[in-house]
């Protein structure tokens, strides 16, 4: 089978490997599409701390059941299947309060694991979810990086009178901005980006307000506008501060980002205006969430389809994705 393997930072290679063999409650999966993610072309560069190399990476796609592990119904095969990443222990402290999204012993498909960027991949029966047939295959893959959106969500509450801004109009800015427009009926869904391009896709996908803050400050533009709801889908470690700054008192704040850069934040002003701060990391069992959005037609994934490609060009790809960002969001690769 044909799999693309970083074989260390730097080296990206389509290579011939063996089939895998589903062990003992797994399932294995002949992988139809995967999508491109940032944290991908991290690991192709070595800026992915948890990687382990050599890798197949890729953990958001969509297949076909064609083959189980022992102690796994064999009724299974041919269930169409989108896969979640988080492998979890089960039994450690934040598994048994619902977060295995950060279990003691996290593993990861496409991270720890080989993931999807491949003909076939293997993963636990129970991170297989069945994917409904309103759900067309070419879509399916999407519904892991909706998880991220459902994830903070999760934790932010989003009520329909809140004013929301989200930071960065990329992939994860965007499935905020459904979520929260879309599934969570919010009032008002401000977004803001330096790049038109990105701001205009804010816009097809239910962005009330866009402003470019490349030049002129937020503070500025906002006005007397104070956000209850702050998303930073950015990752910029000097966001953090100027979304407390613009914050209404009482208002939540979460992160999605994983900058290893120190962040300046003075407890007067959190705790002045008695701020919420919520990080929020993958995902915690979100799938049949997300998938529920998708059948009842809440969402429109496709929105952020730019580009289809064959896993043959998977390097013209994921440099399409990391480069220009002006004219790509997501990228989807056709594996079979």
């Amino acid at each position: 089978m044909r799999s693309v393997v970083i074989a260390e930072p730097g080296k990206l290679l389509l290579e011939e490997r063996p089939l895998p063999q589903p062990a003992a409650g797994e399932v294995r999966v002949k992988v139809n599409y995967a999508s491109i993610c940032g944290s991908d072309v991290h690991i192709w560069h070595g800026h992915n701390p948890f990687a382990r190399y050599p890798r197949v990476i890729g953990h958001e796609f969509f297949g076909v059941i064609d083959a189980t592990g022992e102690g796994v119904d064999p009724a299974r095969l041919g269930e169409r299947v989108a896969v979640d990443p988080v492998v979890s222990c089960g039994h450690c402290y934040p598994c048994s309060v619902g977060r295995p999204n950060v279990c003691s012993e996290l593993q990861v498909i496409g991270v720890h694991h080989d993931g999807g960027f491949s003909e076939y991949a293997v993963a636990p029966a129970r991170n297989a979810y069945r994917v409904p047939e309103a759900i067309p295959d070419k879509l399916a893959s999407l519904i892991e990086p909706f998880t991220i959106a459902a994830n903070i969500c999760a934790f932010l509450q989003p009520k329909p009178a809140d004013v929301a801004l989200i930071f960065g109009a990329g992939p994860m800015g965007l499935t905020a901005i459904q979520a929260l427009k879309n599934v969570f009926k919010v009032r008002k869904v401000i977004v803001a980006d330096r790049l038109p391009e990105r701001l205009a896709m804010a816009q097809e996908n239910g962005a009330d307000v866009v402003l470019n803050n490349s030049e002129t400050p937020l503070a500025t533009q906002l006005g007397s506008e104070k956000p209850t709801l702050i998303i930073d889908a950015a990752c910029h470690p000097a966001i953090l501060a100027e979304a407390v700054a613009l914050a209404s008192p009482a208002a939540r704040i979460g992160l999605l980002g994983f900058s290893g850069e120190p962040c300046t934040v003075t407890q007067q002003s959190l705790t002045s205006k008695e701020l919420s701060l919520f990080t929020s990391r993958l995902n915690s069992q979100r799938f049949p969430e997300v998938i529920g959005w998708l059948e009842q037609k809440l969402i429109q994934p496709e929105k952020l389809v730019t580009h289809y490609m064959p896993l043959s060009d998977v390097e013209a790809a994921m440099t399409l994705f990391e480069k220009d960002p002006r004219s790509c969001c997501k990228v989807i690769l056709s594996i079979s």
